[in-house]
């Protein structure tokens, strides 16, 4: 089978608008989450959120572009055209065919039809822009990359909610595979919070209710948790095949072995409480990377902070790895970035590229062990770890769960 290599990534978070600060606000514990900027919430109780910070978009494309995109279309050109200058790589017309772009998202631009409707009902239809369907299409996130950089070659957007991210991962996993394409542009992009999104998740109950101290708002896996943290931003990574990769001698972060993807066949938004479609994620990932459950080192999990969620994922976790759990890694992130929902796996990817590579777990912040939940979570503090290869999870509403396996690169 053709191996699969990270030479590059992209980062655009709340922590950090490249993979360097994005990965040292990690390490430290920094919260992304603030009292909301991006709109007036008015008397709405919902008003805390991890947003992106200092982002210019004319720092990634011209301003006419950049005003005929969502935000969340800006994250995703973004980062994409930081991964491809991490990995050194250049489009041109000797390669350019076979460059794709799998690019993913959970709500597009959600954003964008929302304040496109609020002008026409004030304004009348007049008032609707001829750029309000491309900027509203959830695949602009994926062929506006394309028309920036030139890819021609597999052009597709992952639509999977909460569990896009990494999809787009293994997706591109299996285009390099299948010989589709030499090099995928892959990740996740949202910008979702808008007052329709926070009040409609407000209303649904997921949300974390410490208005008041939206830093400590978040907590995984904790005892007290009560909800998650809106956030958006976007990841990318490079997917080379390994002929392509050594060929051009490319700097190689980590290899892809595999992953899979399951149903819960449950709730079209709560979580199957057992975590069945969960654990068969996890079981089938490792089968198809040709590993054992001892040889799993890292997790990051899903973890949004929700009471259904961090229960049904733990019982997944018990249930797949047994006793070896005690000697693993469990983390997540979330606790610093939000919840970015179709970016979401992206994020955790690069979080996990880089922990391999340098040894070391970032903390789940805001963490107070939870006896009922009982599984090794590196609490508070960044942990070192000796690690060879990390897990990925991700679980969106509808069910649809995803796990991607990576492995730590060594000449």
């Amino acid at each position: 089978m053709t191996r699969v290599f990270i030479t590059g990534m992209g980062a655009l978070t709340p922590i950090g608008n490249d993979v360097q600060t994005f990965w040292q606000n990690l390490l430290i514990g920094k919260s992304g989450a603030t009292k909301l900027t991006l709109f007036e919430t008015g008397d709405m109780p919902y008003n805390i959120a991890c947003e992106v910070k200092n982002f210019d978009p004319q720092d990634y494309m011209d301003r006419k572009a950049a005003r005929r995109v969502a935000r969340s279309t800006q994250f995703a050109v973004a980062v994409a055209k930081q991964a491809l200058a991490d990995a050194n790589f250049k489009l041109d017309a000797s390669n350019w065919n076979n460059v794709g772009v799998l690019m993913a998202t959970g709500g597009g631009g959600i954003t964008e039809m929302e304040f496109a409707t609020e002008d026409m009902v004030a304004k009348g239809w007049r008032s609707v822009g001829p750029f309000v369907v491309p900027s509203i299409m959830a695949n602009a996130v994926s062929c506006v990359v394309s028309i920036e950089t030139g890819a021609r070659g597999p052009i597709m957007t992952s639509t999977a909610a909460c569990a896009s991210g990494h999809y787009s991962i293994i997706e591109g996993y299996h285009f390099l595979q299948r010989g589709e394409a030499d090099v995928i542009i892959a990740g996740g992009a949202e910008s979702a919070v808008s007052m329709l999104t926070m009040s409609a998740f407000g209303r649904m109950g997921p949300l974390s209710s410490r208005f008041d101290d939206p830093e400590h708002a978040c907590r995984p896996f904790s005892v007290d948790r009560d909800g998650f943290v809106c956030g958006e931003g976007a990841c990318a990574l490079i997917l080379e095949t390994e002929e392509h990769a050594r060929q051009r001698g490319a700097h190689i972060y980590a290899e892809v072995l595999g992953g899979r993807l399951t149903g819960d066949a449950y709730h079209i938004t709560a979580p199957d409480p057992e975590g069945d479609g969960a654990a068969r994620a996890l079981a089938g990932a490792l089968k198809n990377s040709n590993l054992q459950t001892t040889d799993i080192d890292l997790v990051f999990a899903h973890g949004t902070g929700t009471s259904l969620n961090d229960a049904g994922e733990a019982k997944a976790l018990k249930r797949v790895f047994g006793e070896h759990i005690r000697d693993m890694k469990i983390t997540s992130i979330k606790s610093m970035v939000g919840h970015a929902l179709g970016a979401a796996g992206a994020q955790s990817a690069v979080a996990a590229v880089c922990s391999l590579r340098e040894g070391i777990v970032p903390p789940t912040i805001n963490y107070t062990p939870d006896p009922q939940i009982d599984i090794p979570i590196v609490g508070n503090v960044a942990q070192k770890v000796d690690a060879q290869t990390a897990i990925i999870n991700a679980f969106g509403f509808g069910g649809q769960n995803v796990v991607a396996v990576l492995k730590k690169y060594e000449e």
